[in-house]
């Protein structure tokens, strides 16, 4: 199943419920990701940027997609993230396919 790592930031006030009532925010859309076929693999708080990130398995694009949509919608998001992972054999597939491919392109005239 494919994997995705998603970081999201807070929204202020969401970020102000949680200090009222501190709360496993994972947990909390563990069903959200359930009903699209996803499953959480890691997840941790980190600061910068971003507040969370995670690494999601989800049977497709659409899924992986769905869920987004879901929390962005929630309105308790400001920025959602989510970058396709590859395994290590499938990135060296794809270098090994890319170099065939490379022969044939032509980059634009400058």
């Amino acid at each position: 199943m494919p994997h995705y790592l998603v970081q999201l930031a807070y929204t202020p006030e969401a970020w102000a419920n949680q200090l009222k009532s501190p709360q496993n925010r994972i947990e909390a859309v563990r069903p959200a990701m359930e009903k699209v076929g996803a499953r959480m693999e890691s997840a941790y708080f980190a600061f910068g940027e971003y507040d969370i990130v995670f690494v999601m398995e989800a049977p497709d694009n659409k899924s992986a997609a769905a869920f987004a949509l879901a929390v962005a919608a929630g309105g308790s998001v400001k920025a959602y993230k989510t970058t396709p992972l590859m395994t290590i054999e499938d990135g060296l597939q794809a270098l090994r396919a890319a170099s065939d491919v490379a022969s044939a392109y032509r980059p634009p005239a400058g």
